[in-house]
């Protein structure tokens, strides 16, 4: 099977087209390498900034589109899977679905069906926008505005939801959240395929016996940090550090190529990821298959979804939950002993639901069921 990634986002695609190559596919990825974290990537789709930017931008794209034509599947990013306004995105969509077979989306980001569902009022008890009845703190923040949220709401965005969601052949994702989204509004074609991880690569560090100190690995986004609510983890983290100096060590990363970030994480027991989330994403993931603890979202919905009934490694964080963040980490430090094993759970966890092999597999059937 021949199969064209286009755009990426946290690596996800890449690492599904290293594994798709391992069992005989032919898989190509088109993209800006993740921005910052710079992953690998077969047609590099970088934008950079400036007029002379955006015109070798859309002059790279033009030439890239002969090779990106032929294939048995092209699975898309997002809606706006290159950064483009929609109207010229919509231009590459067509030539793609002209040329190609199967096109699917990939629900693995924001997007104005997850937006929706965020406001519904019955779809999640809080979200990235919505905490219960509340904002959140990131609605109205200066991030928020930066990232242009309240295009999700705007007509242009919403027709250009509509085109491309009437046309492809099918969704596929990799969140709960975002499965539990399009369920919301009865998509069809529709699955869930979990997240990607290269488990071969990211061997277990392990740890024998229990550490003198806790340390604590927190990767930040500048840009993102209301949104993820790793704003509010760091200040918890802080607070615990302060009455706890001499039983734990925090490790604050920001915007560090993707190799470089996966080293610094592999130094520590404890990874800090998204407040708002049901589901570990990508970076919890990639620390527990290093046999890290992640402090993260693993909510019933997302266990029950993944039929997990006995292996809970991931310390789930409630916003709805005054000092929560705190709490769980407390307990992590009071709890330290048990951490040897929590680390191999961690790792076993990852094993059994999101190594490559087997997440790659999920999409293969998902389409050829198409």
């Amino acid at each position: 099977m021949k199969i064209l990634f286009a755009g990426d986002a946290s690596n996800l695609h890449n690492t599904l087209a290293q594994q798709l190559r391992r069992m005989g596919h032919d898989a190509v990825v088109a993209s800006d390498g993740s921005r910052w974290m710079d992953t690998n990537r077969d047609i590099n789709l970088l934008r950079r900034p400036g007029t002379l930017g955006t015109l070798r931008y859309i002059f790279d794209i033009v030439r890239a589109l002969p090779r990106m034509r032929g294939f048995d599947v092209v699975q898309l990013s997002s809606y706006i899977f290159l950064r483009l306004r929609p109207e010229r995105v919509r231009m590459v969509f067509d030539y793609l679905k002209r040329h190609n077979g199967k096109v699917v989306l990939s629900a693995l980001a924001t997007d104005v069906t997850y937006y929706d569902a965020c406001h519904d009022g019955h779809t999640y008890r809080y979200s990235d926008y919505m905490i219960g009845d509340s904002p959140s703190p990131y609605v109205g923040s200066d991030e928020y505005k930066a990232q242009q949220q309240d295009n999700w709401r705007q007509p242009f965005m919403r027709h250009h939801r509509d085109y491309i969601l009437e046309r492809v052949d099918g969704v596929v994702a990799c969140l709960w959240e975002y499965y539990a989204a399009y369920k919301s509004i009865g998509y069809s074609p529709l699955a869930y395929a979990d997240i990607p991880i290269d488990t071969e690569s990211l061997t277990l560090r392990p740890l024998e016996q229990e550490p003198e100190k806790v340390k604590f690995f927190i990767g930040i986004q500048p840009d993102r940090t209301i949104i993820k609510g790793t704003d509010r983890m760091l200040d918890a983290l802080k607070r615990v550090h302060d009455n706890h100096p001499d039983e734990c060590d925090i490790d604050v990363v920001q915007r560090l190529p993707y190799a470089q970030y996966i080293e610094r994480m592999r130094q520590a027991h404890v990874i800090l990821d998204q407040l708002y989330s049901y589901t570990p994403a990508t970076n919890a993931l990639i620390g527990m298959a290093q046999g890290l603890v992640a402090v993260s979202g693993a909510e019933p919905e997302y266990y029950d979804l993944i039929g997990e009934q006995d292996n809970h490694p991931i310390v789930n964080v409630n916003p709805l939950i005054e000092g929560d963040i705190e709490a769980q980490l407390e307990n992590i430090i009071a709890n330290k002993a048990s951490l040897p094993e929590w680390c191999r759970n961690s790792r076993a966890f990852v094993e059994k639901h999101n190594a490559a092999p087997l997440v790659a597999q999920r999409y293969v059937d998902f389409w050829n069921s198409l």
